[in-house]
């Protein structure tokens, strides 16, 4: 149980959108969790990929998702309903996190939040079940296919629990914020590798994820009852072994039985758990990835 069962979370408004099978992969773009499912399918197949995770904020033609099915998340208005469905788990979570973040960045502006339901049609190509969570900078909107964490489960061996699963939201919104503040502009896509600004942009995003979540129970409903209980140690682990389940070197090894370092565009299991730890414990002021020598 993450939520507090009695918080008011109505006010989540998370559209969902989909319902268009589709096999295409999103790029122009894209950062986050997603694209560790490109390079889980270039290491199958051995088809490069690497093309579509490439920093920047323009658009590369995509095919295209039939947007059968539009509207919200249904039946999510307390903090039970979120601890009980994850639709509703991940919708109601942009409400702490837009309450963090306006504390933290002046001039904040909320992103865009969809839930996927198998696939829609994004400025960065389609969004799908064989992507998974990504922020699209071009329409600054987070896109959510709530099977990922089966993935998770599945194919990297990760628990993926309630709190992992807030963990990927809250690393999502992180990117949401260099987007904002200028930091991909400043520190674009320069190549691939453990130093690569691609590594230090996907890490702290994890150090941001790691601030939020210390600080997870202190944003509040409009009746003052915080949305989220005090995280347990369990849960902690939990979120820290997602994030290191998702590292480079982890899905090469469990993909093709070898790691490349000089081919990573996330960052190691150990950078990833590093980082995470990191702001969980240290805060938002130790997050600067781009500053030492060796993230």
């Amino acid at each position: 149980m993450t939520f507090n069962p009695d918080a008011d979370v109505s006010d989540n408004k998370v559209q969902r959108r989909g319902g268009g099978r589709t096999a295409a992969i999103a790029g122009g773009g894209v950062v986050g969790l997603g694209a560790v499912v490109v390079l889980l399918i270039s290491a199958f197949t051995g088809v490069d990929l690497s093309g579509l995770l490439g920093g920047g904020t323009g658009t590369q033609a995509q095919p295209q998702a039939t947007a059968s099915s539009e509207g919200y998340v249904k039946n999510c208005n307390t903090g039970a309903d979120a601890n009980n469905d994850v639709d509703c788990r991940v919708a109601s979570t942009k409400l702490a996190l837009n309450q963090y973040w306006t504390k933290h960045v002046k001039g904040y502006v909320q992103p865009g939040q969809v839930s996927v339901d198998v696939a829609t049609s994004t400025p960065c190509g389609t969004a799908s079940n064989d992507v998974g969570p990504f922020y699209c900078p071009s329409d600054q909107t987070v896109y959510i296919d709530p099977t990922f964490f089966q993935l998770l489960k599945q194919q990297f061996g990760a628990e993926a629990g309630d709190l992992a699963q807030v963990y990927v939201v809250a690393h999502e919104y992180g990117h949401h914020i260099q987007n904002i503040t200028g930091t991909m502009n400043k520190y674009p896509n320069n190549g691939t590798g453990p130093t690569s600004n691609g590594v230090r942009t996907e890490l702290q995003a994890d150090c941001y994820a790691g601030a939020f979540i210390a600080d997870l129970t202190s944003s509040k409903d409009k009746n003052g009852v915080s949305y989220f209980k005090k995280p347990s140690d369990a849960q902690i682990q939990d979120a820290l072994n997602a994030a290191a389940a998702v590292g480079d070197d982890h899905i090469q090894q469990q993909s093709a039985g070898y790691t490349n370092p000089e081919s990573w565009t996330h960052g190691s299991s150990k950078q990833r758990d590093y980082w995470f730890a990191t702001g969980y414990k240290n805060g938002l002021g130790q997050c600067d990835t781009f500053a030492v020598a060796t993230p």
